[in-house]
């Protein structure tokens, strides 16, 4: 039978990746001390540092929608509906 995978809680792998980060032991002690594949410190330890720059990101710009862009979806979904009113009004005889 094949082994269960286990499940890590973002928790776990942030702390784990911030000891490999942090490089008081080696990945391949942490790996012993956790009971994690060396390989998936590695990788938890790259996404890390890929993320970092995303919370000095502006927050403002990321959590507001381009106004242009919203507009153009709200006019098209207007349109939509507006298409398919007459259509149910044209099959309904009105």
């Amino acid at each position: 039978m094949g082994r269960i995978r286990k499940r890590h809680s973002p928790a776990f792998k942030a702390k784990v990746a911030l000891q490999a980060t942090k490089q008081e032991a080696t990945i391949a002690e942490l790996a012993r001390e956790h009971q994690v594949h060396p390989v998936q410190i590695s990788q938890w330890k790259k996404q890390l540092l890929d993320g970092v720059e995303d919370l000095f990101a502006s927050g403002s710009s990321k959590r507001t929608p381009d106004p242009e862009a919203l507009q153009g979806e709200l006019y098209e979904q207007i349109g939509r509906l507006q298409m398919e009113l007459a259509w149910v009004k044209k099959k309904a005889g009105l």
